[in-house]
């Protein structure tokens, strides 16, 4: 008799961090590893962030906090809420929670539940439908056009919605897409959900600041108030930051779904790490000019990525318009064989292609739920990036017919 929980067998472990974790493995052997599968930036914390830290421990800031968090830090994400989004909370609308991904985590658990839809626009990062299931909801993926820009249009929004829609959620700049929504087009998609009072919105927003060619991020609850009081806006500081082991994420929403977000996490993990929330407090508080010269630098990275793998036959790259991955098809590799015999049928059978033959490691697209195409990050050096097309360019041509 198992002892493993039946709802475990709903879900599936996260194939980003596996993939991540098969090439640390591969490298820790000995393997020459080119690993591009990791969603975090290759820059350090900033330096005053750290200093803060290290302050706090002094000043024997290590206790237990309130569970959602901080006074001094959901005052800052009150703040940088109305700085940067216009969108207005009290310190009972925010909560603090172990990384974006617990704060997603929460309030699923705390909405979901059997016969409840949750609409999951694809691609998609790969924890949402695996959360929905366990919650024991259905998710809903509806594919956003890779001609559309891997935008979910607003036709496809109304067919998809039902009575026991609950949710929808929108993740923008995307991973794995990079796609971003303009005013207009977020605009276009609150106008359905206006039709259907009976739909939330929760809207990932983490990586907000990761925006290129001066494109403006908007947010759901900002472009669409009449929505705002059933809208989820989730952030943190993983990304535009540089802290992702840091493990501090945090949201705004109405107070009663705060407060069951709250009730869960305090039988949970309680309240994040104290000096996380230090960091975090001197990260949305302190300078910010890093930001934009980091986001430069990962768009310099993204053209001169693009660039190489439109120029390898099979390959095909739009260009992502923030996050830091690209999200190439490969379908005109498809059918191909490899040296060994094996011949490619999915993407996933090319992904593991390139690190087996060049120890080259992506995500394969149908994890995201979109095929055939792989992610490959470039939150990484310009070298590393070279010496990754250059053996993506070897292994596609060693394909044969």
């Amino acid at each position: 008799m198992s002892f493993i929980a039946d709802r475990l067998n709903r879900i599936k472990p996260s194939p980003s961090s596996m993939a991540t974790q098969r090439a640390r493995a591969l490298k820790a052997a000995g393997h020459d590893v080119v690993g591009l599968t990791a969603g975090e930036p290759d820059f350090d914390t900033p330096p005053n962030v750290v200093e803060a830290v290290v302050r706090a421990m002094a000043a024997s800031k290590t206790k237990y906090t309130d569970i959602g968090g901080t006074p001094e830090l959901k005052a800052a994400i009150c703040d940088k809420f109305l700085r940067e989004n216009q969108l207005t909370y009290s310190t009972n609308e925010v909560i603090v929670g172990t990384g974006g991904k617990q704060v997603i985590f929460n309030a699923l658990m705390a909405t979901v539940q059997k016969g409840v839809e949750v609409i999951v626009p694809a691609p998609f990062y790969v924890s949402y439908p695996d959360i929905v299931l366990l919650a024991g909801g259905t998710p809903v993926p509806v594919m956003c056009p890779p001609d559309k820009g891997f935008k979910l249009q607003p036709e496809d929004l109304e067919r998809a919605i039902t009575p026991r829609t609950r949710w929808l959620v929108l993740n923008a700049p995307n991973n794995p897409s990079g796609a971003v929504y303009s005013r207009q087009e977020l605009r276009a998609l609150a106008e359905v959900l206006l039709r259907h009072p009976h739909v939330w919105v929760l809207s990932d927003d983490i990586y907000e600041h990761v925006l290129f060619d001066g494109r403006e991020f908007c947010t759901m609850a900002q472009v669409a108030p009449e929505l705002k009081e059933r809208t989820l806006t989730v952030n943190g500081v993983s990304k535009a930051y540089a802290m992702t082991g840091w493990r501090i994420g945090y949201c705004g929403a109405p107070a009663e779904l705060i407060k069951a977000i709250t009730k869960l996490q305090s039988q949970s993990t309680s309240n994040p790490s104290s000096i996380g929330q230090a960091a975090a407090l001197e990260a949305l508080t302190g300078p910010q000019g890093f930001i934009a010269e980091r986001t430069k630098i990962f768009q310099d990275r993204r053209d001169a990525v693009v660039a190489q793998l439109n120029a390898i036959p099979g390959i095909t790259c739009h260009s992502p318009e923030g996050a830091f991955y690209v999200f190439p098809s490969c379908a005109g590799v498809l059918g191909k064989k490899a040296p060994d015999g094996r011949v490619i049928k999915t993407d996933e059978d090319f992904v593991l292609y390139l690190l087996d033959a060049e120890k080259l490691a992506g995500v394969h697209g149908a994890a995201y739920g979109c095929a055939p195409f792989f992610r490959f990050s470039f939150a990484t050096s310009m070298a590393v990036l070279d010496e990754g097309c250059a053996r993506l360019k070897r292994a596609c041509e060693r394909l044969t017919n």
